[in-house]
């Protein structure tokens, strides 16, 4: 089997773990391209005798690791305040939390990944819990038309000590919830009541506020096929809270809402 066969089909989840953990396509897709043309000059690199995915993702590691995480993304990444940012991002902790949260490996797996030991592995996720249950508090607008799933949504803001703003369950209701009470976050659904889509209500959003905005998709690697810019943070259906927990931190601390400037 060569590599294409072997690791493409993973190569979308890959993507969204490389945004998660530098908070920008650009940059993501940068680390990707890095790994992969690595692989290409020596695929020797990589143990066959491993499950292609934990492979791949731990030489992903360990060229993330070689690059002391600072390589040059694009230029979306390029101003002062996005470079602060890439030399403290996703510490150790983070990137345990998001390979077992977002990612779906094992503990095992995980550590493996990472290179450190089961027991370490968890005490880097108790770490990460608490970093994100602490810090970047903010108010959080839902867009999401199940009852069911907005209220799972609510509860698991609250607990995690923001504010739930509103449940918009339309594109113009959701624009009007934003303009009354701006919002620090976002969770915003694809498809909506009335036949509306939540991208297209995050993009009137975006035009009034800078606002992080989470996808709630129950196919997100649809929307990573690399044909055009895609959401940075997407969480599947039926999520898992671990998961809604990873993608708030991660994008809470990659992109703090900014005042906006909304008239009524």
């Amino acid at each position: 089997m060569d590599l294409v066969q072997k690791f493409a089909p993973h190569l979308p989840l890959l993507r969204r773990y490389a945004r998660a953990l530098t908070g920008s396509q650009d940059s993501g897709d940068a680390y990707i391209r890095a790994s992969l043309a690595a692989l290409v000059e020596d695929p020797d690199q990589i143990d066959s005798q491993i499950d292609p995915r934990t492979a791949l993702y731990r030489f992903f590691h360990v060229i993330w690791g070689g690059t002391g995480a600072r390589l040059d993304g694009g230029t979306d990444v390029s101003d002062a305040a996005a470079d602060r940012r890439l030399q403290a991002l996703a510490p150790i902790q983070r990137q345990a939390f998001l390979l077992t949260a977002l990612e779906g490996f094992s503990v095992k797996d995980a550590a493996y990944i990472l290179g450190v030991s089961e027991d370490d592995h968890a005490e880097l996720v108790n770490a990460a819990h608490r970093d994100i249950e602490q810090d970047l508090k903010t108010k959080v607008l839902i867009i999401e038309d199940e009852p069911i799933i907005a209220a799972d949504l609510e509860s698991l803001v609250g607990d995690l000590g923001h504010e739930v703003t509103g449940n918009a369950t339309t594109r113009s209701e959701a624009v009007d919830m934003a303009k009354a009470n701006p919002p620090g976050l976002i969770l915003c659904d694809i498809q909506l009541a009335d036949g509306s889509s939540g991208i297209d209500a995050a993009r009137d959003i975006l035009g009034l506020m800078d606002v992080p905005i989470i996808f709630i998709t129950a196919f997100p690697e649809r929307l990573l096929t690399g044909e055009r810019p895609e959401p940075t943070f997407l969480i599947p259906k039926p999520f898992q809270e671990n998961t809604v927990k990873a993608a708030i931190g991660q994008a809470l601390f990659f992109n703090p809402a900014r005042t906006p400037n909304v008239s009524a």
